[in-house]
């Protein structure tokens, strides 16, 4: 019985120990403060816990968190959506500690296609999560 007890409560403990390490949006970036920036990827990290685009406007170096590649991978994106040269929108959220760093909301590439940051807000307007318009899985 003992032996029993210990295992489901080490199973629960070792369960939230993921949550530990996830900070929540609002200690990073401001939804009040949306940015738009255009411009050319020069690289695009698809990695865990999270994706980033970095990316060239105008001569200033942007970075932009996207959520994790499971999340993205349900919006549909893959490690390829993106790559070095491409023109893209982004709508962020800006960083509270780097005025050239934000959490996408949205991408836009040069044909066309918008794609969900799979952010972890959602938009404050509505309690649905924000969704990728205009791309079809292939």
């Amino acid at each position: 019985m003992t032996s029993k007890l210990f295992l489901a409560l080490s199973l629960i403990v070792l369960g939230t120990l993921p949550l530990l390490g996830h900070h929540p949006f609002s200690a990073e970036y401001d939804w009040k403060k949306p940015v738009t920036v255009t411009g050319t990827v020069t690289k695009f990290d698809w990695s865990n816990p999270h994706a980033y685009i970095y990316l060239d406007a105008k001569g200033q170096s942007w970075t932009f968190e996207l959520g994790g590649i499971n999340a993205l991978s349900r919006a549909g994106w893959g490690k390829t959506t993106l790559k070095t040269g491409d023109s893209i929108t982004v709508e962020a959220w800006q960083s509270k500690s780097n005025s050239n760093a934000g959490n996408v909301k949205s991408i836009t590439t040069s044909d066309g296609r918008e794609f969900s940051g799979a952010s972890s807000i959602v938009d404050p307007g509505t309690i649905a999560p924000l969704v990728t318009k205009g791309y079809e899985k292939k």
